[in-house]
């Protein structure tokens, strides 16, 4: 379960939303998209394209260069105590290539999608299908998403406990601006909300899915908008790997000289670590994310 902090205005965490989908495509996942607030069809059709092994070379090595002689001349500023540190990488080299790399600028083309099974989840679609239901004092919204996403599970084949008749594939699950007002919540709204354990339910029961499943998820959350602390606390604990994103777009940061060629910082508040009581560390605290012409890039 990763979990991302949505930055001011949502454009980069859609972003990072949009990338784990279109991976997702090009391994040939099937696809669950859940949203009360754009219709999954349309988040679908704005995936990027794919940067297939020949093309990503050339199409990186215009903006690597571009890169390194802004380097050159940051070299020439930098504390000399820092200049033997490693340098951490930015574009990948040509020997590892964990993944796949995307252009922002080009819409992935209608054929890669004929070949894996989507299926989506819309709120307001949704919500006209069925009555109220109200479950275990959850949100309806949250348990009409988790009726919708267990179907999927046990009807598709993803279900770890029934062995698999077909080649393994796995479910990618992406939910999109969990916890706000579109989806009846109303932590973000109030200090004191209604329902104060609905989205800590939610995440609860999801992760007891995810675990005998083949299935991994992403979801968003405008963590900046959730006034109870509390229960952002909760709700790391409940997740696997949590990131925040903030977005130098009306801060005083956006001025500050220092963070002149970035666009945001990169929060890692929790990674995940297997079989361990302790979560896993990071060596790099310092994490920046720059949006070029083509390419989204963390350094």
């Amino acid at each position: 379960l990763v979990f991302t902090e949505e930055d001011t205005y949502g454009l980069y965490s859609n972003l990072l939303f949009k990338y784990f989908l279109a991976e997702g495509v090009v391994c040939g996942h099937d696809l669950f998209v859940a949203s009360a607030k754009e219709h999954p069809d349309n988040i679908l059709k704005e995936l990027p394209a794919p940067l297939l092994d020949d093309t990503y070379r050339n199409e990186l090595g215009e903006e690597g260069t571009a890169v390194k002689s802004e380097d050159f001349q940051d070299s020439m500023k930098i504390a000399w105590r820092y200049q033997n540190l490693p340098k951490m990488e930015a574009s990948p080299t040509s020997s590892t290539k964990f993944g796949h790399y995307y252009d922002i600028s080009k819409r992935m083309s209608p054929e890669l999608f004929q070949s894996i099974k989507r299926h989506s989840f819309y709120l307001h679609e949704e919500s006209s299908l069925e009555p109220k239901m109200k479950a275990c004092n959850m949100n309806s919204a949250y348990a009409r998403l988790l009726q919708s996403i267990q179907r999927i599970i046990y009807q598709e084949g993803f279900d770890g406990s029934d062995p698999q008749k077909k080649q393994k594939t796995i479910l990618r699950i992406g939910i999109q601006s969990l916890g706000s007002l579109l989806w009846g919540d109303d932590i973000c709204s109030s200090d004191t909300p209604e329902d104060i354990h609905s989205l800590t339910k939610f995440l609860y029961v999801l992760r007891g899915l995810l675990r005998k499943s083949l299935s991994a998820c992403i979801i968003t959350v405008p963590a900046h908008l959730i006034q109870n602390k509390a229960i952002m606390e909760r709700v790391t604990n409940l997740s696997d790997m949590v990131v925040g994103l903030e977005s130098f777009i009306g801060s005083e940061r956006e001025t500050n000289p220092l963070y002149k060629d970035y666009h945001g910082l990169v929060h890692v508040h929790q990674i995940p670590r297997l079989n361990s009581l302790i979560c896993d560390v990071s060596d790099t605290k310092d994490l920046a994310f720059r949006l070029k012409r083509k390419l989204f890039t963390i350094e």
